[in-house]
């Protein structure tokens, strides 16, 4: 049974910083892109940040650009999400997701995170 599990969300104040965890069981992690997305209630789901297999290429969303930045460990099936310099509109639910196929792709339950002062 495939599971991604998603933590290190929570409450930041604007300007602050968290780091996204997603670990990954269940599958070969090795041979599968990540990639974090994020929704707001009333929007459709979107790309924040993706990585290939081998962590040799990243895609990032224009508005976060240069302040995020995703990583992956192979070793430990965890793929990461560094968020600096957060605004309020980064509040979100981020998922992480990983695809090897149009048949093998899967998805997090999602980790809440908040940018408030």
């Amino acid at each position: 049974q495939v599971q991604l599990v998603e933590s290190g969300g929570g409450v930041v104040q604007p300007g602050g910083s968290l780091r996204l965890s997603c670990v990954a069981s269940g599958l070969t992690f090795s041979r599968y892109a990540m990639s974090w997305y994020r929704q707001t209630t009333g929007k459709e789901r979107e790309l924040v940040a993706a990585l290939t297999s081998d962590g040799g290429s990243t895609n990032y969303a224009d508005s976060v650009k240069g302040r995020f930045t995703i990583s992956r460990d192979n070793a430990k099936k965890t793929v990461y999400l560094q968020m600096n310099s957060l605004k309020p509109e980064d509040t979100a639910v981020y998922y992480c997701k990983a695809v090897r196929s149009v048949y093998n792709t899967y998805w997090g339950q999602g980790t809440q995170v908040t940018v408030s002062s």
